[in-house]
């Protein structure tokens, strides 16, 4: 296993920059999932890592050795790629042989690591197949396949389920997980699919326009996010976000939204100023909640055991509603919302988390 140490590091082409001072700490053995947008540099941080993209400024360092200047076959790390990358020609046994035979290692070491691969990840009976006879789970298994055998200290992954289909993807995930925990080996994985990043991660790096946005554990994430950013990026179905502003004074702030009635915001403000008010659709209660609004349903989202339900407010502003249960609803009732107080994530006009002592609804 190995631990990585990211400080101040760069990247540019030119005057167009892609990676801005970044500093990371990954530890020995945890699997960390960069994730963000298109475009926000994941992919190439995760390149820089592995010693195929050079870096410009600051240092990478693995079990404390810099590698700025090691080239990626000396770094003791795998990487699987978003293509398969399978040799057409070779069976899968030969695949994952045939890095290990240009290292010159002995017949019996590399059976004993391909059988071992092999078993790991289940794919014994596909050992004497060719690339085209395998689905497109299967061949995924071999990319993988073709990195255990190497025995390295970090594995990278860089969006390797993004060519199965929604199938696939939730198997491969699942086994993603199971190879982890058999494994124990430090894993960084890309990805800009959240609940990829939210069911893998031991922790999540979020990332936008080559800087970091938080780090942390899933539920930290999910709970407490940082920005608007964050809470917008992170959950499925979306958060609901809320423009209000603070009126009042020191002791008991007024936050108004056309919607709802006025409520007490206790110290989260000495001045007015605008703010958001972020809900999740599962805190939504049906009749109730401390906070309450009335809405038209425009669409309903029937997901099996579970509806999304979307609700036009009298202003214009749709509220996201995760209803379970037997209840039927339809489009064009009306319908009475409301959430605790509780439930409430607040960000200023930067878009910055504000801690508050919540107290009860006026």
């Amino acid at each position: 296993m190995s631990a990585l140490t990211l400080r101040n590091v760069g990247k540019s082409y030119g005057a167009l920059d892609i990676i801005k001072g970044l500093n990371l700490d990954i530890r020995d053995g945890e699997f960390l999932v960069l994730v963000g947008p298109s475009g926000c540099g994941k992919s190439t941080l995760l390149r820089m890592i592995a010693g195929l993209e050079e870096i410009t400024d600051g240092t990478i360092a693995i079990d404390d050795r810099i590698v700025n200047d090691l080239p990626a076959s000396k770094r003791n790390l795998s990487m699987v790629f978003q293509s398969y990358a399978l040799y057409p020609h070779m069976s899968v046994r030969k695949n994952l042989a045939f890095g290990l035979q240009n290292l010159s290692m002995s017949k019996d070491e590399i059976n004993r690591r391909v059988d071992e691969a092999a078993r790991i990840l289940q794919i014994e009976p596909l050992m004497d197949r060719k690339p085209r006879q395998l689905s497109g789970g299967q061949k995924q298994r071999v990319a993988i396949g073709r990195c255990i055998v190497r025995e390295p200290g970090l594995f990278l992954f860089d969006e390797p389920l993004s060519n199965l289909d929604a199938e696939l993807r939730v198997q491969m995930r699942v086994e993603l997980a199971a190879l982890y925990r058999r494994l124990k080996t430090t894993m960084i994985y890309v990805t800009h699919d959240q609940v990829e990043a939210m069911t893998l991660a031991s922790r999540i790096v979020v990332l936008r326009a080559g800087k970091i946005e938080q780090v942390g554990t899933p539920e930290e994430l999910y709970t407490r996010p940082a920005n608007l950013f964050v809470a917008g990026f992170l959950g499925s179905p979306k958060i609901n976000m809320l423009p209000a502003m603070v009126d009042g004074d020191a002791t008991a702030p007024l936050a108004k939204m056309a919607d709802f009635p006025a409520f007490t915001l206790p110290a989260l403000s000495t001045a007015a100023r605008d703010i958001t008010i972020c809900v999740r659709p599962e805190a939504i209660h049906l009749d109730g909640g401390e906070v309450q609004a009335t809405g038209t349903i425009r669409l309903v989202e029937y997901l099996g055991a579970e509806r999304l339900i979307h609700i036009d407010l009298p202003s214009g502003q749709t509220l996201l509603f995760h209803a379970t249960g037997p209840d039927q609803h339809v489009v064009g009732d009306t319908l009475q919302v409301g959430f605790d107080l509780a439930d409430m994530h607040f960000f200023d006009a930067d878009g910055v988390r504000m801690e508050a002592a919540i107290a009860q609804a006026a």
